[in-house]
């Protein structure tokens, strides 16, 4: 196997993140609309108190036409707090590839507002299954 020449620390980790996201384990954990599976990175899942924060990975069927290009899927990391049935996003990246390794557009939350999720999203699909 041949290494690519990184000029960088940062793109010394760059190189080996698809191998770092392909051996992440996922569980299945439903559908949004469009049919669209939604799973769990179970290895994100963080327990404090009565919050739980995890990253679900979002796997278009069909890509999103997006300004400069097409979305082929989403991470997006939320924090539960289960005891009140809210769920609050931290961040969203869409990416660019169908391997999730291009990130097209990303947006962190600097305040998150903790609320009841929509039905049949995915802050609603991670209440439900984080606070069982």
């Amino acid at each position: 196997m041949r290494l690519p020449v990184l000029s960088s620390p940062a793109g010394f980790a760059l190189a080996f993140l698809p191998g770092l996201l392909a051996s992440q384990p996922l569980t299945p954990i439903g559908t949004i609309s469009g049919g669209n599976p939604v799973t769990l990175e179970t290895r994100t899942v963080k327990r404090r108190g009565n919050e739980v924060t995890a990253t679900l990975r979002t796997t278009f069927l069909k890509p999103a036409k997006a300004p400069g290009g097409e979305w082929f899927g989403s991470h997006t990391v939320v924090t539960v707090r289960c005891g009140e049935k809210t769920v609050a996003v931290q961040a969203n990246r869409y990416y660019g590839d169908a391997t999730f390794t291009k990130v097209a557009s990303e947006k962190i939350v600097k305040i998150p507002g903790y609320a009841a999720p929509v039905p049949g999203s995915v802050p609603a699909l991670a209440l439900a299954r984080l606070c069982p």
